[in-house]
């Protein structure tokens, strides 16, 4: 699945992002719990060169907390790098992000007459808001359950000590990892009319079905057929009558009912990557794209040469008939 979905705020954001960076002193990148290398901001790479970086796994209520137990370690293999699980359903944990902030500073630091600057970052809907409201106590930031809220960047207050700047959800111009595409679909990062709900709802099954066939059949039934993911959404779309003209099942009702119920957590506590899942993927990523570029380049060395030899066979055209 090739996501291609960048509105034009995203593009402004992009370069007001890299225009505040100096006076940024740790970056809040928050993701998805249940998919925190997908939902990995596109951009931090280039913006936080050696900035110190927070990464805050949201939603982690909805997510395997044994899989998130394995990310945060994965995470915090870095001085100048920590992560934290966050979830608005155990509050608690928010009150915690201020002191991680405090200890990625610089302790050695003179004390500083103006507050601390702390850019938010991530994905369309991953909770950063979400995030700010819970921080501050009051509603600073629009929230909503479709991406793309926030469309500029603002500075808020935390207190005496530190300012978050809040900038807007930044998706890749162009989702280079199919699987990734299909998570992020998934999750809701992506508006649904840019996607087909069924096509996603069965990569969502594919997966379930091998890794979390219990809650499946929790959820659907203990007769669920787990073996083909097609089969399985016909069998869900039929017991929850997605049902269209003959009685056959409506299969982008049938995902779209999947999707939202994955969403609230009604399926259960899920997480769709791992850590070792990344560094796969990323290899043959890397690769399928070095394949690309090399048939890209054999392409332009071939129009070259032919070029080349139709200038040869004028020009011998043209000495034959002097």
């Amino acid at each position: 699945m090739s996501i291609q979905w960048f509105p034009g705020h995203m593009h402004k954001a992009r370069k007001e992002m890299a225009k505040v960076l100096p006076e940024i002193d740790v970056i809040l990148e928050i993701l998805d719990a249940r998919i925190p290398w997908s939902s990995e901001n596109p951009m931090l790479s280039d913006i936080a060169r050696d900035k110190p970086v927070l990464r805050l796994l949201t939603k982690s209520d909805l997510a395997d907390p044994d899989m998130t137990a394995q990310w945060l370690a994965f995470f915090s293999n870095d001085e100048k790098r920590d992560a934290l699980a966050i979830s608005t359903a155990q509050p608690s944990g928010y009150k915690a992000i201020p002191m991680r902030l405090k200890s990625l500073v610089s302790s050695g630091t003179s004390p500083r007459m103006k507050a601390r600057v702390a850019m938010v970052v991530g994905i369309p809907n991953v909770g950063k808001s979400t995030l700010i409201n819970k921080l501050t106590g009051r509603v600073m930031a629009k929230t909503g359950n479709e991406p793309a809220i926030t469309k500029r960047q603002q500075l808020i207050k935390l207190n005496e000590h530190w300012n978050l700047r809040d900038t807007p959800g930044v998706l890749w111009p162009k989702v280079q990892n199919p699987a990734s595409g299909f998570r992020l679909a998934a999750t809701g990062a992506v508006r649904d009319t840019a996607m087909d709900s069924a096509e996603v709802a069965t990569h969502l099954l594919d997966y379930l079905c091998t890794h979390y066939a219990g809650a499946l059949q929790r959820r659907y039934g203990a007769d669920l057929p787990l073996h083909d993911s097609v089969q399985t959404l016909d069998a869900i779309g039929h017991r929850r009558g997605c049902l269209g003209a003959g009685a056959l099942v409506d299969f982008d009702r049938a995902g779209r009912l999947i999707l939202q119920e994955f969403r609230q957590g009604l399926v259960g506590e899920i997480s769709l990557e791992t850590p070792a899942m990344r560094e796969q993927e990323t290899r043959e990523t890397e690769q399928r794209l070095a394949r690309i570029a090399e048939k890209r380049e054999q392409r332009k060395t071939q129009k070259t040469e032919q070029r080349a030899a139709q200038r040869s066979r004028r020009n011998a055209g043209k000495r034959r008939g002097s």
